[in-house]
């Protein structure tokens, strides 16, 4: 009996996660250009172009329109759906920003040709989801609403972060409209057979497809995208070679050759391929300063005990030494955890991987909650959204003891309480610009960004 042919399809994020996973998002426009209509007889299912961090590394360091990548690759790769990484209610930058925001990002970003919207939110809270989902199917594009895959204990499992977590957070997505589900795994913690578990359960209640979005960083992602293609998973994450392992994700050929005659078959070219690997080869030596080579070891081992992401890591480095205090880092690693299930458990992910990890350097150093930052009590308020599991009562007391708004959490939608702010944008650049891709980036960074607005329109120079 024959067995049913199934293609996997693959998601290339060589242009967004894998240049940011080990590149500090620094590949230029430019190096894509060179590539794109190459990349574009490939035939992924999409390629993540934009979005994360590539919105704010262009306006600060790169001197770039962010607006003009998108434009320019849809031009020259016609053929392959176009993907972004949105923030949810905080899009691209590192707040809730207003639903007035939200709604212009959103169609401006399907004008300039997003196809596809992958949206997370930090907490996994779906009410930040509702306002730019709607934007995103006014625009009549593809809307993948993801869930961070976190865990408590070793494995998927405990009271927290279990099979009917998952696949009740995917069902409430799939009825608010999700065109898609992306089990995304930034710290790259699923574990090969919790990924079959999750993928079997969620294909077997789910209509809409699922894709799988995992890390190199514990060493388990191929695995762990084996048996999810076992499972079932519609549509994986992969880089070019250059571009893949450690921090970013597995590699697309030995995935390809790994599926070559069986039903899962990506149908995928390896020689066309290699070509575009030795092309990406060929620009890597320009980054090679930002490119992390303090360990010789390919995968981060300390991730599979103490399950702190790698960034959130180097964050907690440095701020102990700073303070020349890192002989203290072990108790540090010991307070994470302990903090993180005063605070709800959230998943470690921008922000709230840096809103935990401060918190945890301030017990160890100064006492515990003797200090508190502000970003802290805004989480703790609620304005950051509805944690997975309850804030401990004495540490919300503590918290909230002297904040500004109030003792008792809010528990509405956090971006009901921000009010328009795309008036003030505007205002801000109207004596040299009114186009809503200026006024957006001014709106999101208003700062930095006016900064990069002023460059762009010969108001001031880059030394200035």
């Amino acid at each position: 009996m024959k067995t049913k042919k199934s293609p996997l399809k693959i998601t290339d994020i060589t242009f967004r996660d894998g240049h940011q996973s080990l590149l500090a998002t620094r590949m230029r426009t430019e190096d894509m250009v060179n590539i794109a209509a190459e990349m574009n007889k490939v035939g992924f299912h999409s390629m993540e172009v934009w979005g994360g961090a590539t919105f704010d590394v262009a306006t600060r360091f790169l001197n770039e329109d962010p607006w003009q990548r998108p434009r320019l690759l849809k031009d020259l790769m016609p053929d392959t759906p176009l993907q972004m990484l949105l923030r949810g209610q905080n899009l691209v930058g590192y707040r809730n920003y207003a639903d007035d925001v939200v709604t212009a990002f959103v169609h401006h970003a399907a004008r300039v040709g997003i196809d596809i919207f992958r949206v997370f939110d930090a907490l996994n809270d779906e009410r930040n989801f509702e306002t730019c989902l709607k934007a995103i199917k006014e625009s009549g594009k593809h809307a993948q609403l993801s869930i961070c895959y976190s865990l408590t204990e070793r494995k998927m499992g405990g009271a927290v972060y279990n099979l009917d977590y998952y696949v009740n957070k995917a069902l409430i997505m799939q009825d608010m409209g999700a065109d898609s589900i992306c089990i995304k795994d930034m710290a790259g913690l699923i574990a090969p057979d919790d990924a079959y578990r999750l993928i079997k359960a969620l294909k077997e209640v789910l209509k809409v497809p699922v894709q799988l979005h995992t890390h190199y960083t514990s060493g388990m992602a191929s695995m762990s995208c084996l048996k999810a293609i076992e499972a079932g998973v519609d549509i994986i994450d992969t880089a070019l070679a250059p571009f893949a392992l450690r921090s970013s994700h597995p590699a697309v050929e030995p995935i390809l050759v790994a599926l070559q005659g069986t039903p899962r078959d990506t149908g995928l070219d390896l020689t066309h391929l290699f070509k575009l690997g030795e092309y990406i080869e060929s620009i890597a030596p320009k980054y090679q300063d930002f490119m992390g080579n303090t360990k010789t070891s390919v995968i981060d081992t300390g991730v599979l005990m103490h399950q702190i992401p790698g960034g959130m890591i180097s964050n907690l480095i440095s701020q102990l030494r700073e303070g020349n205090v890192l002989h203290r880092l072990d108790e540090v690693y010991k307070e994470v955890p302990r903090v993180r299930k005063e605070l709800g458990y959230p998943p470690l992910v921008t922000p709230t991987s840096q809103i935990i990890g401060v918190q945890a350097v301030q017990n160890v150093l100064v006492g515990r909650y003797k200090l508190v930052s502000t970003q802290v009590q805004d989480y703790v308020y609620g304005l950051y959204g509805k944690p997975p599991a309850p804030i401990d009562p004495e540490v919300q007391e503590i918290v909230l003891k002297y904040y500004k708004r109030g003792k008792t959490p809010v528990t509405c939608r956090p971006a009901d309480m921000l009010d328009p702010e795309l008036d003030k944008a505007r205002e801000a650049v109207r004596d040299f610009t009114e186009d809503i891709g200026d006024v957006l980036i001014a709106a999101l960074y208003p700062i930095t960004g006016l900064r990069f607005l002023k460059r762009k329109f010969g108001l001031e120079t880059s030394s200035s």
